[in-house]
């Protein structure tokens, strides 16, 4: 029907072939072995003479001479009668004197290559070329139009019979020979499997090729012969049935057709599936039930990626597998398998939700066709009531939920495109229109969705001794009402303000909390806490999202940050781990939303300073989290806590970087950064360094460590990259500071160099010598560089890039140096700091270097004899300073004269 390579479905036939011949072979190998031990020890048994009767008393004294071989008794013994006994002496049974008496069997030998060559792998392969030969054989008649249309068809069906009948009578011959080394070569499992894929091509061409059968006809003869295959394995084993279900699913490919079927093809396929499903749950085979539902799923991508996509058909073919599925997949609903209560079984819930996802492709791909979606409802709707009678298919809700929000998320995307539009550009794919489904029939099955899932979670509460299965139940309930909410906003409204949908948010807000009081009031259950918190949440969820609606687009990310607040406070209330992992969760997606726009609202951000939107985008999702923090370190420290941590510190910071961009750049996000902004953001964040060195004493929280010093890095890569390079203004900017004292050069090197000295004695004795020194120096640099560039706009005006320097103003630059490095040696004398006397140190040598190096060759007259002069009174009385006191020593007083 579909034309395709066929070389590549044939090796994937003989490969899966192989792979379950192998399967079958080593369980065959263990029977022969078996059957080995069993002959060895009945010809054991026939050998070996049972012991002669002992008496019971002599018999419990000798046991181990019983066990070996009796000696020869004499004839005296022999006539004499045996001796009264008052119990009744019964003989050793024979199995037991026949096991003692007998040696452990030897392991069968392994077979070897040659007996696996000619025993096995001949076998299979011959099977294998029998099934293909067919095939090839129906393919070179139509290529080359050897025979007629029905002679083919009854080749094709006389062809099967014969591998059918020659799988039979050799099933048969074997049973009734005596010969045991030919059942370990599958050879009636082999025939018959190509037999049953044979009858399946040849009816299938038989009525979807040359039109030589009615659907009626066909649908009969092809359930007969599924049922054969069915019946067949049940005798055969399992090889039969994978082989069988590889060469039914991939019938349709090798036997070809120009002009696609779906109806007939989807019909066949329904066959095949019930069939395999049917055996499966005979023979408890679960693998054969994963292999169908795989293929099966498979099976519905064929025409989906067509501009005439046919939706009846696909519809079909994954209703009746969804159907199919729960009849006999699902364990403890129908016809499925048993099993213990509350018990989520893998497989179960997969095969829904795999059918599920093939219903959800079929709609995307059709454009949100009504037939489409009306499938797409009835298979979730038969999600939930499967799931309600059968808890072994519960994870299927999570499928069942996730595919409804792709469904309508999907369908909010293409009315709006532009959602898609990243700051660089549309992402590929995304067309200019979209085509839009029945926005009536999407509200309705919206409204469905929403009220089944959230009714059925709560009343599924309570009824089940499981933990898991009510918490499922009460997340699918929660989840899915937001989801389809904020889907249909996206849609309907355009992410715009909205008073219906923050009404619509509100109501879902009260059932949320009416459900978790009703719930609270309940007996104690399984779970029962669990669930109680997540209706909580979805509470909290939902009057965040009826403020997101009511109000502009940017509360959205307040909204997440709140309920991140909210879930961190209930988490105290109820001490439920989920709950603390919720919070970080919504952490996490503020933290994400940013990084979209990091000014939240686009460009309505005002250009008021500090009063904006970004005071309330980036304030109040700190608070929360500093908020959440600390309800969340009450009961420990764990990595919810500290995601949540790290947000506030996070944003906390953002709200203070941005903040001081709109401020320096008059609310032009986008302008070039400048020394004022610079000099600010170096303030903000040592402050805030600051801060958090004094809080992780308290807390001893690895993030408040990390932040700390993550935003000292940061302050030092804005101080030395902006301050002392790029924005520097005698080196690279031509800025304006301002006045002589209160300009821009006291915010961005004295108020630095002052933090940067308080930090550093911060740290001092909490974190290793070097990093506080570090910082020291810092400071040091940034206190000398605003002398250096105060005493020069003392002399160039505000602007100091441009102009020479005068012999008087190099001379100012040797005073004023020499004259903070004294200034430090009288504080490290006041306050008695070494660092501070090590600093001046520093600074006077510095002014030594200059003076002997620049002043010397540059200054000229009265200037260099001045600075000269001047450096050594300074150094002379620094050295007066340290001898006299701080390094004053005592005299000691005269030897006492010797007396007369």
């Amino acid at each position: 029907m579909f034309d395709g390579p066929f070389d590549v479905f044939a090796l994937i036939i003989a490969i899966i072939a192989v792979l379950i011949a192998i399967k079958a072979s080593s369980q065959a190998a263990e029977l022969r072995r078996r059957l080995a031990s069993l002959e060895e020890m009945f010809y054991a048994q026939r050998q070996v003479q049972p012991p002669p009767l002992m008496p019971a008393q002599v018999q419990a004294e000798a046991p181990a001479t019983t066990a070996a071989e009796p000696p020869p008794l004499a004839p005296e013994a022999e006539a004499a009668p045996p001796p009264l006994v008052t119990e009744e002496v019964s003989p050793p049974p024979l199995a037991a004197s026949t096991e003692a008496d007998t040696p452990p069997p030897l392991p069968a030998p392994a077979p070897g290559f040659e007996e696996r060559l000619g025993t096995r792998w001949v076998v299979w392969i011959g099977g294998l070329a029998l099934a293909l030969g067919g095939f090839f054989m129906v393919r070179y008649s139509i290529e080359a139009g050897l025979v007629g249309p029905g002679v083919r068809v009854f080749l094709g069906g006389l062809f099967a019979a014969a591998l059918l009948g020659a799988g039979e009578w050799s099933r048969r011959k074997e049973t009734i020979s005596n010969i045991a080394a030919l059942p370990i070569a599958n050879i009636p499992a082999i025939l018959t499997a190509a037999g049953t894929a044979v009858a399946f091509a040849t009816i299938y061409a038989a009525y979807a090729l040359y039109g030589f059968l009615v659907p009626a006809t066909a649908f009969v003869l092809l359930g007969l012969v599924a049922l054969g295959t069915l019946a067949a394995a049940l005798l055969h084993g399992p090889a039969l049935a994978g082989l069988g279900v590889v060469g039914a699913f991939v019938t349709p490919i090798l036997v070809s057709s120009g002009k696609p079927d779906y109806w007939a093809l989807y019909i066949y396929l329904a066959i095949v599936t019930a069939a395999s499903f049917g055996l499966a749950r005979i023979r408890l085979w679960r693998w054969l039930a994963v292999t169908t539902i795989a293929f099966a799923v498979l099976w519905i991508f064929p025409g989906l990626d067509t501009s005439e996509l046919q939706v009846a058909p696909h519809a079909f073919h994954a209703i009746a597998g969804f159907v199919l599925a729960a009849l006999l997949v699902v364990c403890g609903f129908m016809f499925g398998p048993t099993i213990e209560d509350g018990e989520i079984e893998p497989v179960s819930s997969s095969s829904l939700g795999a059918y599920l996802f093939g219903v959800m492709l079929i709609v995307l791909s059709s454009a949100h066709a009504d037939l489409a979606l009306i499938a797409f409802t009835l298979l979730v709707g038969a999600t939930l009531f499967v799931a309600w009678r059968a808890p072994a298919a519960t994870g299927a809700l999570g499928a069942a939920a996730a595919t409804v929000f792709i469904v309508f998320a999907e369908w909010a995307v293409r009315a709006n495109p532009d959602m898609l539009v990243l700051p660089g550009g549309p992402m590929p794919g995304v067309g200019p229109t979209a085509i839009d489904g029945a926005v009536t029939l999407h509200l309705v099955t919206a409204a469905i969705f929403a009220a089944g899932f959230g009714i059925a979670g709560f009343l599924a509460q309570g009824r089940s001794n499981s933990a898991i299965i009510p918490v499922v139940w009460s997340a699918a309930a929660v989840a899915t009402p937001i989801a389809i909410l904020v889907a249909l906003y996206a849609r309907v409204a355009h992410l715009d303000r909205s008073i219906p949908f923050a009404i619509l948010a509100v109501m879902l807000a009260a059932a949320f909390g009416a459900a978790t009081e009703a719930l609270a009031r309940r007996e104690d259950r399984p779970g029962a806490a669990t669930s109680v918190a997540l209706f909580a949440t979805g509470t909290l969820g939902a009057l965040a999202l009826a403020l997101t609606f009511a109000l502009e687009k940017g509360w959205l990310t307040i909204a997440l940050a709140l309920m991140s607040l909210g879930t961190a406070w209930i988490s105290l209330q109820r001490p439920i781990p989920v709950l603390r992992r919720l919070a970080a969760v919504f952490a996490a997606i503020v933290t994400a939303r940013i990084g979209y726009d990091p000014r939240i609202v686009g460009d309505a951000v005002g250009t008021t300073p500090i009063f904006n939107w970004l005071l309330w985008g980036y304030g109040l999702p700190a608070a929360s989290f500093w908020g959440a923090s600390i309800f969340l370190r009450r009961r420990g420290d764990d990595p919810p806590l500290r995601i949540v941590e790290a947000a506030a510190i996070l944003f906390t910071a953002l709200l203070a970087f941005m903040e001081i961009r709109h401020l320096a750049t008059g609310g032009r996000m986008t302008s070039p950064p400048s020394l004022l902004e610079f000099g600010l953001q170096v303030c903000v964040a040592l402050a805030m360094a600051i801060g958090l060195e004094r809080l992780r004493l308290r807390s001893h929280s690895i993030v408040h460590n990390v932040g700390a010093v993550a935003l000292t890095a940061i302050a030092g890569l804005i101080s030395v990259f902006g301050l002392l390079i790029l924005e520097n203004p005698w080196l690279l900017s031509s800025v304006n500071v301002g006045g002589l004292v209160f300009n821009l050069l006291l915010l961005g090197y004295a108020l630095p160099a002052v933090l940067m000295l308080v930090l550093s004695y911060a740290v001092a004795g909490h974190r290793p010598v070097a990093y506080a020194n570090t910082i020291a120096g810092g400071a040091l640099v940034f206190a000398l560089t605003y002398v250096t560039l105060e005493i020069r706009r003392f002399y160039h005006g505000p602007v100091l890039l441009y102009g020479g320097t005068t012999g008087a103003e190099q001379y100012t630059y040797s005073i004023g140096w020499l004259g903070f490095g004294v200034v430090l040696l009288g504080v490290g004398i006041l306050v008695n700091s070494e660092r501070a006397r090590l600093a001046s140190a520093a600074v006077i040598a510095l002014t030594i270097l200059k003076a002997f190096v620049i002043d010397m060759s540059t200054l000229t007259g009265v200037y260099r004899a001045l600075s000269f002069m001047c450096l050594g009174i300074v150094l002379v009385a620094i050295g007066w300073l340290y001898q006299r006191i701080l390094f004053r020593r005592q005299v000691p007083p005269p030897a006492p004269q010797a007396s007369a």
